[in-house]
C-alpha cells in the first residue's frame, strides 16, 4: 500500500497511525475481516511501509534544506537592502545636515572660522560627489525611484545642474544609431519626455536643457558637416542641403512644440534654429540669385549651341529705341532683313527648365528668408527670370522674328512668325502661372505686389507691341502673295473673252489658288493664335483681303460674259470668307457680289438694283465706279439710265 498524506492527517499519534495501517492491510485484521489474520502478509506490508517511509523522508529532507537555503538568502538580500535604505536615509540626513552646515557657514567671518569652513565645504563636495555618482549608477541600473530619490536630495546642492548633465548626457548614449539624426533625434525626445516627469521636479527645464544640447551640438554639427563641403564648390548642392536641412530642422521643431517647454517654446525653439543656421541665411539670397543666373545662362547657351547660333546683340538706347517707334508706326524694315529658315528661336524645353529652376528658387525662398525680406528677396528672383526667360529668350525671339519677316513684295516667302507667335502665346501662358502659383503668394500683402504687377505689364505691353507688329507684317506679305498670284494667274481676257459663246461660267484660275493659298493661312492663323486674338487678326486679314480684291477688280473692263465670271470668282472669294466666320468679312463680301451684279444687270434695271437692300446705303461714286467698268458703259443708252 502506497504511503499517502491521509496517514500523516493533525494531530499525529503513532498507535492511532499503525492501527490505521493494519486495518488497511488485506489479512491484517484480527477479528470480523473477510480473511484470516496473516502475520507474514502484515509482516512483509509493514517491511514495505517502513522503506517507503525512509525514502519520503530523504525526499523531505532534501526539500527542507532546499528551502531553509532559499531562506537563508533571501534573508541576506533582505538584510542587504535594509542595510541600502538605512544608508540610503543617512546619506539623504548627512545631505540634510551638511547643507544647513554650509548655509551657516557662508555667514561666518573667514579669519577666525577658516578651518570649520574648509572642511564643511570639503565635506560639501565629497557628499555632492557621492550623489552624483549614485545618480549615475543609478541611470545606468534603470532604476527610476533611485533616481528621483537623488535628485530630490541635490536638488538643494550646487551641482543638481552638474546632475541634470549627467542625465542628459547618458540617455544620449546609443541614441543615433540610424542613418537620419533627425528622426533619431525625435525619438530621443520622445522618450525623454515621457521618462523626465517621474525623476526631476522641474521636468520642463530638464527638457528644454536636453533639446538645446541636441541643437547646439549634435545638429549644429551635423549640419556645419553638409554645408560646409559643398559652400565653396558646388551652390546647387549647397543650396539643395540648406534647404533641406533646414526644413528637416523646423519640422523636428514641430514636432517637440508639442511637449511642455516652459511658457514661450516658440521663441526657445525658434533661437536654437537661428543659432544653427544664422551663418548661412545671412548672405543666402545673394547665393541663390549667384546661382540662379549663371544656371540660366547656361541653360540658354546650351540652347542656342545646339542650334549652331550666334546670338545677334539687340542694340539699345536712343536710336534703337527711335528706329522701333518708326517700324511700329510705319512697317518700315529698318536694317537688313535675316534668314533664318524657318526657325523661332523658342524653345518649350528651355522654358520649362528656366521655370523649373525658379520654381525651386520661389521655394527655397518662401522656406529660408526672414518674412521681412520674403517679398524682397521673391522680387529679385522674379527680375532674374524677367531677364532670362521674358528677355533674353522671348524678346529676343521677337526681335529676331521680326528681322526676319520678308518684304511685302517678296514672292513664296516663308512667313514662319506665326509660328513665333503661336509659341510665345504658349510660353507665356506658363510665366502667367508661375506668377501666379509661386510669386504671388510671396509679395501678395507687401508694397512689392504692385512693383511686380507693373514689371509684369510693361513686359506683357513689349511683347504685345511686337507681336502686333510681326503678325501685321506677316499679314502684308500675305497680301502681297496674293498679289502676285493675282498678276501672274489672272487675264484681262479672263473678263472680256473673245467669243462670248464659247465661256464656261466658272471661276478663273486666279481664284482658284487665292482661295486656296486664304485657307491655308486662315488655318494657319487660327492654330497659332487663341481667344479673341484669332478674331481679331482674321478681321484684320478678311478686311485686308477684300480691300484687295476690289481694287483687283477695278482694274479690268467687263464684257457680259466676262462680268458672269467676276461674279463666280467673287462667289468662291465669298464662300472663301465664310470660313473666317466673321460676320463682318462676310458682309464685305456679300456686298462685293452685290456690286457685281452691275457688270452684268440690264440697262434698264441698274436704278433698281443699286436701290436694292444690299447697295442702298453705298455711296454713289463707289456704285457708278463699277458700272464705268462695263465694256458697254460708253454707250448713250447705258450712261442715260444711271444718271
Amino acid at each position: 500500500m502506497a504511503t499517502t498524506a491521509e496517514l500523516f492527517e493533525e494531530p499525529f499519534v503513532a498507535d492511532e497511525y499503525i492501527e490505521r495501517l493494519v486495518w488497511r492491510t488485506p489479512g491484517g485484521g484480527s477479528r470480523g475481516g473477510p480473511e484470516a489474520f496473516d502475520p507474514k502478509r502484515l509482516l512483509e506490508e509493514f517491511v514495505n511501509h517502513i522503506q517507503e517511509l525512509q525514502i519520503m523522508d530523504e525526499r523531505i529532507q532534501r526539500k527542507v534544506e532546499k528551502l531553509e537555503q532559499q531562506c537563508q538568502k533571501e534573508a541576506k538580500e533582505f538584510a542587504k537592502k535594509v542595510q541600502e535604505l538605512q544608508k540610503s536615509n543617512q546619506i539623504k540626513e548627512a545631505a540634510d545636515i551638511i547643507q544647513k552646515l554650509h548655509l551657516i557657514a557662508q555667514e561666518l567671518p573667514f579669519d577666525r572660522f577658516s578651518e570649520v569652513k574648509s572642511k564643511i565645504a570639503s565635506k560639501y563636495h565629497d557628499l555632492e560627489c557621492q550623489l552624483i555618482q549614485e545618480f549615475t549608477s543609478a541611470q545606468r541600473r534603470g532604476e527610476i525611484s533611485r533616481m528621483r530619490e537623488v535628485a530630490a536630495v541635490l536638488l538643494h546642492f550646487k551641482g543638481y545642474s552638474h546632475c541634470v548633465d549627467v542625465y542628459i548626457k547618458q540617455c544620449q548614449e546609443g541614441a543615433y544609431l540610424r542613418n537620419d539624426i533627425f528622426e533619431d533625434a525625435g525619438i530621443l525626445c520622445q522618450r525623454v519626455n515621457k521618462q523626465v516627469g517621474d525623476i526631476f521636479s522641474n521636468p520642463e527645464t530638464v527638457l528644454a536643457k536636453l533639446i538645446q544640447n541636441v541643437f547646439e551640438i549634435k545638429l549644429q554639427s551635423f549640419v556645419k558637416e553638409q554645408l560646409e563641403e559643398c559652400r565653396k564648390s558646388d551652390a546647387e548642392q549647397y543650396l539643395k542641403n540648406l534647404y533641406d536641412l533646414y526644413t528637416r530642422t523646423t519640422n523636428l521643431s514641430s514636432k517637440l512644440m508639442e511637449f511642455n517647454l516652459g511658457t514661450d517654446k516658440q521663441t526657445f525653439l525658434s533661437k536654437l534654429i537661428k543659432s544653427i543656421f544664422i551663418s548661412y541665411l545671412e548672405n543666402y539670397i545673394e547665393v541663390e540669385t549667384g546661382y540662379l543666373k549663371s544656371r540660366s545662362a547656361m541653360i540658354l547657351q546650351r540652347y542656342y549651341d545646339s542650334k549652331n547660333h550666334q546670338k545677334r546683340s539687340i542694340g539699345t538706347g536712343g536710336i534703337q529705341d527711335l528706329k522701333e517707334r518708326i517700324r511700329q508706326r510705319t512697317n518700315l524694315p529698318l536694317g537688313p532683313s535675316i534668314d533664318t529658315h524657318g526657325e523661332t528661336f523658342l524653345s518649350q524645353e528651355v522654358v520649362v527648365n528656366l521655370l523649373q529652376e525658379t520654381k525651386q528658387a520661389f521655394e527655397r525662398c518662401h522656406r529660408l528668408s526672414d518674412p521681412s525680406d520674403l517679398p524682397r528677396n521673391a522680387f529679385r528672383i522674379f527680375t532674374i527670370l524677367v531677364e532670362f526667360l521674358c528677355i533674353e529668350h522671348i524678346d529676343y525671339a521677337l526681335e529676331t522674328g521680326l528681322a526676319g519677316i520678308p518684304s511685302s513684295d517678296s514672292r513664296n516667302a516663308n512667313l514662319y512668325f506665326l509660328d513665333v507667335v503661336q509659341q510665345a502665346n504658349t510660353i507665356f501662358h506658363l510665366f502667367d502661372k508661375q506668377f501666379n502659383d509661386h510669386l504671388m503668394p510671396l509679395i501678395s500683402s507687401s508694397p512689392k505686389l504692385s512693383e511686380c504687377l507693373q514689371k509684369k505689364k510693361e513686359i506683357i505691353e513689349q511683347m504685345e507691341m511686337k507681336l502686333d507688329t510681326g503678325i501685321d507684317r506677316t499679314l502684308n506679305c500675305m497680301i502681297g502673295q496674293m498679289k502676285h498670284i493675282l498678276a501672274a494667274e489672272q487675264k484681262k481676257t479672263d473678263f472680256k473673252p473673245e467669243d462670248e459663246n464659247n465661256v464656261l461660267i466658272q471661276y478663273t484660275n486666279a481664284c482658284v489658288k487665292v482661295c486656296a493659298y486664304v485657307r491655308k493661312q486662315v488655318e494657319k492663323i487660327k492654330n497659332s493664335m487663341d481667344g479673341k486674338n484669332v478674331d481679331t487678326v482674321l478681321m484684320e486679314l478678311g478686311v485686308r483681303f477684300h480691300r484687295l480684291i476690289y481694287e483687283h477688280l477695278q482694274q479690268y473692263s467687263y464684257s457680259c460674259m466676262g462680268g458672269m465670271l467676276a461674279i463666280c470668282d467673287v462667289a468662291e472669294y465669298r464662300k472663301c470668307a465664310k470660313d473666317f466666320k466673321i460676320p463682318m468679312v462676310l458682309h464685305l463680301f456679300d456686298t462685293l457680289h452685290a456690286l457685281c451684279n452691275l457688270l452684268v444687270v440690264a440697262p434698264d434695271n441698274l436704278k433698281q438694283v443699286c436701290s436694292g437692300e444690299q447697295l442702298a446705303n453705298l455711296d454713289k461714286n463707289i456704285l457708278h465706279s463699277f458700272v464705268q467698268l462695263r465694256a458697254d458703259y460708253r454707250s448713250a443708252r447705258l450712261a442715260r439710265h444711271f444718271s
